[in-house]
């Protein structure tokens, strides 16, 4: 068996046995298909390749069963494999493929694409028809608020196969279009060889135009397939007439790969194409995301380690701008748009700049105070909001034109204080933006873990036979900081204001000759990134067009609409606000009479079991435990929980870590010659594997681990079967 005849989609799954082992000896692993003997060997070169402290050593049986060994270092003593190895063991790159390491924002939001608001990642049988252990997207991807739509009438003649062409000639140019992720034991980003363009096009007469929106979102993605971009083409209406909608795009992506800044990018490379007939000359773009990669990784972060520690929000930052209210009954994304005329935006930008900063800091300083008066104290509050950092202005050359997610929402934190001028405000926005300004490839995550730690509580004194006390424990700890404001992690408003990429003069001229017109792109309903979004963007005609998304679980359509209306409001009166000495809170005072909006509070997660029983099985047969993890893929335990016809017991546990799990599991398996195998997809594989290396070495407790790779539903059931029938103890 070749590479080429591997079934596409297809997963691997690896048996691995746990012994005690002997010093230096190896850890034995079983791969069960679609390798054959060539494409085996190839994964244990790469292994080799990249994991030189270990000796690696193959035995191929059959197509689709091969003996692995790898010998750990002797000085090292590792017992266990890395999770980088593992990784590269369950997700070998495609043929001619890279890996990139996922960090920062990124990072965030695969996380959140694996984890859906709403969707608990506990357990459930197989017949209530909800998926164990994921999202309910079928793919192992995100759904609803995983995606962001833009859309642009067509102007001009529209040649669909010269459309097609020119955006595979993108595909072909740009290694972000021909990535995907993985995440079985570290998020990381898989550049593949070759992609396909993924273009649709749509009858007037099929689907309306609301209809088209809502099935795009609903699709979703599969994040684990290359080609996280895709374009919907709606024809023009029947007949042409003077009335008749023309031709719309529809251009949908997932905001975990793509910001909008990058999505324009690509946007100028397809004008590009287009214009020339369908193709653009010269090979791949560089700098692309490898060299970006690359300088990420030799940044010093001494510096901004030291920023961080005296800028991260205060736990007492006000960052709502609605008081605790109910729930809303609504659900999905909402989306609001007003937009100030072009004198008025002239009046805010030039008030601004007669006290040093840009209409942006204007923004900024009006949210800061619709922060404030939600908290609904007096005096000084510092306020704490995301704002969105381009990440391109940066010191490799050509950063600028890198399509990809190289933004990143840092907190912005400033005092607001009703008696102070509203200049002074003002300058403190500014003066904050522009220190943010220097680091704009931090995160969330790495602000989170630079962050000041409060001191632990004294404990207990050691007794007569406790040993010294341990020292500090290296690395980022997981989960939130204690003293660390809320807008360091999830939960944070944002506030962007987007410059749009004008398409160059030339080429908007080549096209012009064409008959075409390049309509600028405008924002549909999508991913909010939070509770809320407040975008700003200058039109064509010199006007601030302002979209508030918001996510209507939290924030009903009458609050939203509300919050936006005194944003603008406030906007609108700034720069009638001339003396030096006018206050905040004078400003403050135009909105005595308004209601402050309501938002939903934060409801708290479920409570999970620790162990769900999902089917009875003979009571003298063995126990297959399916491990649970954010990113398994999804439905994959239900489809293979229903195609199971062994007389085992199958039950369900998370691999979270948690005092008692896996003892829990193993009183499951009581009574002579009765074994227990753990077993995962995905994360859910690598989580069975951390569970097996903390139990107690003794006999028959533990008789197998097995661990596949991400793939679709069925892909991954079939692997688990596969992997899970080859270590059960044969019926009596």
């Amino acid at each position: 068996m070749s590479s080429q005849d591997v079934p596409q989609g297809a997963v691997l799954a690896v048996v691995h046995e746990p012994v005690a082992l002997s010093p230096g000896g190896p850890l034995v692993l079983e791969l069960r298909g679609p390798l054959g003997p060539a494409d085996a060997e190839t994964v244990a070169a790469r292994l080799a390749q990249r994991h030189r402290a270990f000796g690696v050593a193959l035995d191929s049986h059959r197509p689709g069963h091969h003996t692995l060994r790898l010998t750990p270092p002797a000085a090292g003593g590792v017992a266990a494999l890395p999770a980088d190895l593992l990784a590269d063991l369950l997700a070998p790159p495609p043929p001619g493929g890279e890996v990139l390491p996922v960090t920062g924002h990124q990072q965030t939001l695969l996380r959140a694409a694996l984890t859906p608001a709403g969707t608990s990642t506990g357990t459930s049988t197989g017949s209530t028809g909800t998926s164990i252990g994921g999202s309910s997207d079928g793919g192992g991807g995100s759904v609803g608020g995983g995606v962001e739509q833009l859309y642009w009438d067509w102007s001009g003649p529209l040649d669909v196969a010269r459309f097609a062409a020119a955006w595979q000639s993108v595909v072909d140019r740009e290694c972000v279009l021909r990535a995907c992720f993985e995440w079985v034991a570290a998020p990381r980003l898989v550049l593949h060889a070759r992609a396909g363009a993924d273009i649709a096009v749509c009858s007037p007469a099929a689907v309306t135009w609301p209809q088209l929106l809502r099935r795009d979102r609903a699709r979703g993605f599969a994040l684990h397939r290359p080609g996280l971009l895709r374009l919907t083409l709606l024809e023009a209406e029947p007949g042409g007439g003077a009335g008749a909608a023309p031709p719309r795009v529809l251009l949908t992506y997932h905001p975990a790969l793509l910001d909008e800044r990058g999505v324009h990018l690509l946007l100028r490379e397809f004008y590009r194409a287009y214009a020339a007939g369908g193709s653009l000359p010269g090979g791949e773009r560089r700098p692309d995301l490898r060299d970006h990669a690359r300088w990420l990784a030799g940044q010093d972060t001494t510096a901004a380690r030291q920023f961080w520690a005296r800028a991260v929000p205060p736990p007492r930052a006000a960052t709502r701008p609605g008081r605790p209210g109910g729930a809303t009954g609504q659900s999905g994304p909402g989306l609001l748009h007003t937009r100030l005329r072009a004198p008025e935006t002239f009046r805010l930008r030039s008030w601004a700049a007669l006290r040093g900063a840009a209409e942006s800091s204007a923004l900024h300083l009006v949210w800061a105070l619709l922060l404030y008066r939600a908290a609904g104290v007096a005096g000084p509050l510092p306020v704490s909001f995301g704002v969105q950092l381009s990440g391109r202005d940066i010191a490799l050359p050509g950063a600028a034109g890198i399509p990809g997610l190289l933004d990143s929402p840092l907190p912005m934190t400033v005092t607001v204080d009703p008696a102070a001028p509203l200049a002074d405000l003002l300058h403190q926005v500014r003066d904050t933006l522009l220190d943010l300004a220097a680091y704009p490839w931090a995160s969330t995550e790495t602000i989170r873990a630079w962050a000041p730690r409060p001191p632990a509580a004294p404990g207990p004194a050691p007794g007569p036979a406790a040993g010294p006390a341990a020292g500090p424990v290296a690395g980022p700890a997981e989960g939130p900081v204690v003293g660390v404001g809320p807008v360091c992690g999830a939960g944070g408003t944002l506030v962007r204001f987007d410059g749009p990429l004008v398409l160059p003069k030339v080429l908007r001229s080549e096209l012009a000759a064409q008959g075409v017109h390049a309509d600028t792109p405008r924002s549909a309903a999508g991913a909010t990134g939070g509770p809320l979004t407040l975008a700003a963007r200058h039109d064509s005609a010199g006007g601030l067009v302002l979209g508030l998304f918001h996510d209507r679980a939290q924030l009903a359509d009458e609050d939203a609409a509300a919050l936006h209306s005194q944003c603008v409001r406030l906007l609108r009166a700034l720069p009638g606000y001339r003396q030096a000495q006018a206050s905040v809170g004078a400003l403050l005072e135009l909105l005595a009479r308004a209601a402050v909006p309501r938002m939903a509070r934060p409801v708290p997660p479920a409570p999970q079991h620790a162990l769900t029983v999902l089917r009875p099985g003979h009571p003298h047969a063995d126990v297959i435990c399916l491990v649970t993890a954010p990113g398994v893929p999804a439905g994959s335990y239900d489809l293979f929980v229903r195609g199971h016809r062994g007389p085992e017991k199958i039950v369900a546990v998370h691999g979270d870590g948690a005092p008692g799990v896996l003892p829990a599991a193993l009183e499951q398996a009581p009574g002579p010659g009765r074994r227990l195998v753990l077993c995962g997809c995905g994360p859910g594989g690598r989580a069975a594997y951390e569970l097996a290396q903390r139990t107690p070495h003794a006999p028959g407790m533990v008789a197998a681990v097995v661990m596949t790779g991400i793939g679709d539903a069925a892909a991954s059931a079939s692997a688990l079967a596969r992997g899970v029938r080859s270590v059960l103890t044969p019926p009596p």
